[in-house]
């Protein structure tokens, strides 16, 4: 509706997880680059956190572009974990393409160690992705933690992502958990963006969408934070906040959006009505180790770029670790 009279070619502010929108901070290069490194070297158990709305999908999403790039990594992506033990096994069965109709756990159990052997063998990398992983019960958390069982000499079998909100790493914390806490290789987190990241990552989402000569002056600095002020940085409500503040700038014919506009939304949307997260504080020392892992892998991805052909540099993957 806007986008000829902002000159736009596409929708800037769309909350579908597109990989080519990610705006790579600090946190979500280092965050994907511990996902991928974990996979890659076999690593088994990978754990990523963050609160409502921080972009967990989409990065999982840029994760799994990058490892299809080839042809050596399968992977079964469960996004429902309200399942039970047998019906979680039996749905990533199914998502491997395996036989699973009428088969009971032990059965399920033995299909999949089968099928990840005869992949290992083979020199393949084998995935589960676990999103929402803050609903598993504890009995589906005993079953991943005894798919890790399944190893060699030289590595897991299966690497396991496991992806969700805060309430992730209560859970993993418990005392009932402590086995499989052990066995957590790589544990990242997102957390919301500051006020130069919201200007950041609107802006590139503008120039992404065609907005060239304008994109500075179509939300001023005035605008901008108030922008960051009411969606205390969630790219989420970032996204839904702009689309609307488009809208409503288009139907009053503006060329910028005014703080007043932003204003308006964030009262119709109720976004001053917030419930304090322990994940709003920042980093903790705890991610230390992960941090210094993951800066270490941002070289492997720039040689793996520089190895690729022009045609896969034009792609996505220039984008995501740009």
């Amino acid at each position: 509706m806007y986008k000829s009279f902002y000159n736009l070619k596409s929708n800037p502010f769309e909350i579908t997880p597109d990989p080519s929108f990610l705006f790579p901070t600090k946190q979500h290069n280092e965050a994907l680059a511990a996902l991928y490194y974990g996979v890659r070297r076999h690593k088994g158990f990978v754990v990523l956190t963050g609160e409502v709305g921080t972009g967990k999908t989409l990065l999982l999403r840029c994760l799994l572009q990058l490892l299809t790039r080839s042809n050596d990594v399968a992977y079964a992506y469960v996004f429902n974990g309200r399942l039970s033990p047998v019906e979680f096994l039996h749905y990533i069965a199914c998502d491997f393409g395996l036989p699973a109709a009428s088969k009971n756990k032990s059965e399920l159990l033995h299909e999949l160690a089968r099928y990840l052997i005869s992949r290992a063998q083979k020199g393949l990398t084998t995935v589960l992705v676990v999103d929402e992983a803050h609903q598993l019960s504890p009995s589906i958390l005993e079953e991943i933690r005894l798919l890790t069982n399944l190893e060699t000499a030289h590595g897991k079998l299966l690497q396991i992502l496991l992806v969700g909100q805060p309430e992730l790493d209560d859970r993993l914390d418990s005392l009932d958990l402590r086995q499989l806490k052990q066995r957590i290789a790589f544990r990242s987190r997102l957390v919301p963006l500051d006020l130069g990241e919201t200007k950041g990552y609107i802006e590139r989402r503008l120039q992404l969408a065609g907005a060239n000569s304008h994109t500075t002056t179509l939300f001023p600095t005035q605008a901008l934070a108030a922008i960051h002020r009411y969606t205390r940085g969630i790219p989420r409500l970032i996204n839904t906040v702009c689309e609307n503040a488009l809208i409503a700038a288009y139907a009053k014919q503006m060329r910028a959006v005014t703080p007043e506009i932003i204003e308006d939304i964030s009262t119709n949307f109720r976004l001053g009505v917030v419930h304090a997260s322990r994940y709003d504080i920042g980093p903790s020392s705890d991610d230390i180790e992960v941090r210094k892992a993951a800066r270490t892998l941002l070289d492997l991805y720039d040689r793996l770029l520089k190895t690729a052909g022009p045609r896969d540099r034009s792609e996505n993957t220039s984008e995501v670790l740009s």
